[in-house]
């Protein structure tokens, strides 16, 4: 049997790797072992930063209804509260939308969460 040599698939590899590694400065981009030590390491800052990302949003909208409820006469967590007794289901990524770009009719919904709090 014919002896195979694997250099077709390592040098599959290494492109991928360094396919990834482009814009790494020095030997990150150029050689492969310390190119698939970075790419490991940014993948798996990738993967924490999606996780990130969404709490970043989070805190964000919730900044930004805090400040416009506060605004209308009202603190989030009562305005929150509000909301759910009225029986209003808007997530924090629309509320901080209208919060931002509709004042009049996030002004109603402090209006309704006010009302059912004193209700």
């Amino acid at each position: 049997m014919a002896r195979v040599k694997k250099g077709v698939n390592a040098k599959k590899k290494h492109r991928k790797v360094l396919k990834l590694a482009k814009g790494f400065r020095g030997s990150g981009s150029k050689l492969f072992r310390p190119a698939n030590q970075f790419v490991m390491k940014s993948l798996k800052y990738a993967y924490i930063g999606r996780k990130l990302r969404k709490r970043d949003f989070r805190k964000l909208w919730i900044t930004r209804i805090n400040a416009a409820a506060r605004a209308n006469g009202l603190s989030y967590s009562r305005f929150m509260n509000g909301l759910k007794l009225a029986d209003i289901n808007i997530n924090r990524k629309i509320l901080a939308d209208l919060a931002v770009n509709d004042k009049e009719n996030f002004a109603k919904l402090v209006a309704a969460a006010k009302e059912k709090l004193e209700a």
